[in-house]
């Protein structure tokens, strides 16, 4: 009996569609990744806003986008083994690149609500010194926050350059503060503001990861890790 030949192209066909569907797959993670750099950025902005106003409109917003994180995170995780899977070399990388974005990101969410769950319960207003250097803190981290996004949006690196430049701004800015209190504390002076301290470094954590950040985004543009170069780059 004679065989039926195959429809030309139809194993095109079938490979087209497959190709198609990865690249549907890999973009939509790739928009969760750059909806997620927006949360973050909420975030933080909603920390300023709660330590200039004491908003407690801007405490819920902030608990709401720890959440949200943690849903994009999860969504993330479930969907990339299968995506990663169906596409070729460039895409992959750039999947990785999206998967350690997330772990970043989620965390950057989980240091924002606990350094607002440190201060919503406090009574005292908090010391004018202390508040402005956090104030200072948040709209710096915001700012790095802001070029995360633009730059994971236009895949440019200039916009990791300038947060790798701030970073030390924000060290700067939280060990200016532990020191001050420690000082006050030997001198004998006021040692209840622990809540402070641990404020200043849930956002100097935020700083760090705004940093590897900044280093994937340059990974993923140019194709090679910046883990242990990055003071070039800041200095570049």
């Amino acid at each position: 009996m004679a065989r039926t030949p195959t429809p030309a192209g139809g194993s095109a066909v079938a490979r087209a569609l497959r190709n198609k569907s990865a690249e549907v797959a890999s973009n939509e993670l790739t928009d969760l990744v750059l909806r997620a750099c927006g949360v973050a950025r909420d975030a933080v902005f909603n920390v300023r806003d709660f330590l200039t106003n004491n908003s407690r409109m801007a405490f819920l917003a902030i608990k709401d986008c720890e959440k949200e994180l943690d849903q994009i995170e999860r969504r993330i995780d479930e969907r990339m083994p299968g995506a990663i899977s169906r596409v070729g070399e460039s895409k992959a990388r750039q999947l990785l690149a999206c998967l350690k974005f997330i772990t970043d990101l989620e965390r950057i969410g989980d240091l924002a609500y606990s350094a607002a769950m440190q201060l919503q319960s406090r009574r005292e207003k908090l010391p004018a010194r202390d508040l402005q250097q956090l104030i200072e803190m948040a709209s710096l981290l915001y700012g790095m926050l802001e070029q995360i996004h633009q730059g994971f949006e236009k895949r440019e690196i200039s916009y990791a350059r300038t947060v790798l430049q701030t970073d030390p701004e924000v060290d700067r800015l939280c060990h200016g503060l532990f020191q001050r209190h420690l000082a006050e504390r030997s001198a004998g002076g006021d040692s209840q503001n622990f809540d402070i301290l641990l404020t200043a470094q849930a956002m100097e954590r935020i700083g760090d990861h705004a940093k590897n950040l900044a280093e994937e985004l340059y990974g993923m543009v140019e194709g090679r890790s910046l883990r242990h170069n990055s003071r070039k780059l800041s200095s570049a």
